[in-house]
């Protein structure tokens, strides 16, 4: 598991590769991660919007953004957490993902940005 914390919020991610949805006679490498988005400060926060850099070995790199997460803009209390779970597919066995939520403080209505850190997805039959 990999943590970042910005501006209060406390970002860790863990990733799962996914044998089963994945066909790697046809370049198609599936992974799961699962996200938890602490929230460290005196007042709450929503998530808005998510800005995802995916790249793989082939040196592809893809951007995704868009609205909330999974079709969410949670609202994380003072000292609560949210978690969710997605996915990714990769076009080689390895990768990496990161980027940015943007966050508002729901009682001043201020936006910031909050890093998502850098995390590497391997198929296991690539490790030595």
């Amino acid at each position: 598991m990999v943590s970042k914390v910005t501006d209060g919020i406390t970002i860790s991610v863990e990733q799962l590769y996914q044998p089963d949805y994945s066909n790697p006679l046809q370049m198609e490498f599936m992974f799961a991660y699962r996200i938890t988005i602490e929230n460290n400060n005196p007042f709450p926060v929503q998530l808005l919007r998510r800005h995802w850099i995916i790249c793989d070995s082939n040196a592809e790199q893809k951007e995704v953004e868009g609205e909330g997460v999974i079709g969410i803009q949670p609202i994380i209390a003072p000292n609560e957490q949210y978690q969710y779970i997605s996915g990714c597919n990769l076009k080689s066995e390895l990768g990496k993902m990161y980027g940015t939520y943007l966050m508002k403080n729901v009682n001043t209505q201020q936006r910031f940005d909050v890093k998502i850190p850098v995390f590497q997805m391997e198929a296991p039959f690539k490790r030595n």
